[in-house]
């Protein structure tokens, strides 16, 4: 058995969780949209033809905000076929996913979809095979009130006040070769440099996104950020973070070990921004977007799934459609409690995707809409996780993994409300064939109460929810909770994510 101990002390701060940090992301790709979010034939479609039990599902998750409309997707897309009457909307073929796209869900319906759903729009502009000028058309079109020719534009396709968008990513991944109009870190630097100055004319208020590394394992990771947060320290106020893993060789270890690699990455970026930050001799403080984050089977894709062919463009493609395990989601419950733990810097940050393509909800045509293993973790840390990002000195047993070294066997972040007095913990056990027994100090609390507290494990840590048995793997009620005066003792089964929620005891409140 292993053991841990861990302290909740609301004068031990980390950061203010910003609600943007349970965001998610809709991209133009496979069956996200068509037959995913929008399915005007379902029999639980409504009058817009957007699914509503997607919609409620979606609310469940808890989603704050939502990058669209990608993602490799938007570095061939032209704004401008997404507007107008539907029918008038161009075909066109997107070469990052070799698929058509039909254009029937664009800018209008999208945000009128999150309108619905409570969510705010974060949206990306081409910077592959466009540039300044569209950027600026599109903020004009999005943003001005009245009095141009694209804000009358706006009014006559159907939305007469201004979508008012505050988040804006110039452009996506722009160190990858993979990416249309992928160009060095100077070149990049330069373009989004300029395109946030002009935008930043049009709108002061919005808030601007370079492009960072799509992932830690790229040849240039490091050098790009010092490059790119040259050219636009001062016109940003956020550098991207991309980051996907799965087990790879049948390494269980080093998978459930996956947030180490995310923690040393964010640290990483911090580190980059902060250099940046004293050479300029700046006194703003860059924060962190991590607008792509999950477990993505990538070599499936790779191998299987990947469409080719000058004839076959087809449209809403099955792409990316990983059935999430026990596993999965354990690991998706500890790349949050790595977000969490660093609440003073990121401030937002983008479960990819929502529906279907590496997401956490899934459909079929004509019939079910279903939860995957990782809906439960997501779900319940960002209903839960509120007020501040506690420091609780984790002191947990350790062990070796082939990937990233020695790390914790337990891993856990917490959170504080000072308005009511109320806390969460989320944890994970890593260890495949034991338990762990975790002491928490609540002695710096005023006197709580155990609220609940749920776990997700199963005996077969591969098992998943299919359209087959879409309820196979559920949350549960963790056994072996015991509270005493000033201490919480937990059991964390093998491979599990857990969340302990607390509350202020009325007469202390």
């Amino acid at each position: 058995m292993a053991t841990a101990r861990l302290t909740l002390d609301p004068r031990r701060t980390i950061g203010t969780v910003n609600r943007r940090m349970f965001g998610s992301f809709v991209e133009h790709l496979g069956r996200c949209v068509y037959d995913g979010i929008y399915e005007p034939g379902h029999p639980l479609a409504d009058s817009a033809g957007f699914r509503n039990d997607v919609k409620e599902l979606v609310k469940e998750l808890g989603v704050s905000a939502i990058r669209y409309p990608g993602g490799n997707f938007v570095s061939g897309f032209k704004w401008e076929d997404s507007v107008g009457p539907v029918e008038q909307r161009p075909k066109r073929l997107d070469l990052a996913w070799h698929s058509t796209e039909t254009n029937q869900v664009g800018l209008h319906e999208f945000a009128g979809w999150l309108e619905e759903i409570g969510s705010e729009l974060m949206l990306a502009v081409n910077l592959g095979t466009r540039g300044t000028e569209e950027a600026l058309d599109l903020l004009e079109y999005c943003n001005l009130p009245f009095g141009t020719a694209l804000a009358e534009k706006r009014a006559a396709n159907g939305h007469d006040k201004a979508f008012n968008i505050k988040m804006w990513c110039l452009g996506n991944e722009m160190d990858g070769p993979w990416q249309i109009g992928h160009r060095s870190a100077h070149d990049y630097g330069k373009i989004a440099s300029q395109t946030a100055k002009a935008m930043r004319q049009l709108d002061p208020s919005i808030e601007l996104v370079a492009c960072g590394s799509s992932s830690a394992d790229m040849p240039t990771f490091g050098e790009w950020e010092r490059v790119v947060l040259g050219h636009t320290y001062d016109d940003v106020d956020f550098i991207s973070c991309h980051a996907y893993y799965e087990i790879k060789d049948g390494d269980l270890g080093s998978f459930l070990a996956s947030a180490a690699n995310m923690d040393r990455f964010i640290d990483s970026v911090t580190a980059t921004a902060d250099h940046i930050k004293a050479v300029k001799g700046s006194n703003k403080t860059l924060n962190i977007s991590f607008d792509e984050w999950n477990v993505w089977y990538n070599e499936r894709f790779e191998t299987v799934d990947k469409i080719t062919g000058i004839d076959n463009w087809p449209i809403a493609p099955r792409l990316l459609e990983d059935s999430y395990t026990v596993a999965d989601a354990v690991v998706v419950g500890n790349l949050l409690i790595s977000l969490l733990n660093h609440a003073d810097r990121v401030t937002s940050a983008s479960l990819a995707q929502l529906v279907n393509v590496i997401a956490p909800i899934m459909t079929e045509p004509g019939g079910l809409a279903w939860r995957q293993t990782t809906f439960f973790p997501f779900a319940l840390t960002s209903h839960n996780a509120n007020g501040t990002a506690l420091d609780t000195g984790l002191e947990s047993e350790k062990y070796d993994t082939a990937a990233h070294g020695t790390v914790r066997i337990v891993d856990a972040a917490a959170t504080h409300n000072p308005d009511d007095g109320s806390a969460s913990v989320f944890l994970v056990n890593r260890s495949s064939d034991q338990v762990s027994t975790v002491t928490i100090d609540t002695s710096h609390l005023r006197d709580v109460q155990i609220l609940s507290a749920l776990t997700l494990t199963d005996t077969d840590v591969f098992a998943a929810n299919t359209l087959a048995d879409p309820h196979r793997v559920q949350l549960r009620d963790l056994e072996g909770t015991e509270q005493h005066p000033g201490t919480i003792t937990l059991t964390l089964p093998p491979v599990s994510w857990t969340a302990l929620f607390l509350a202020s005891t009325p007469e202390k409140a």
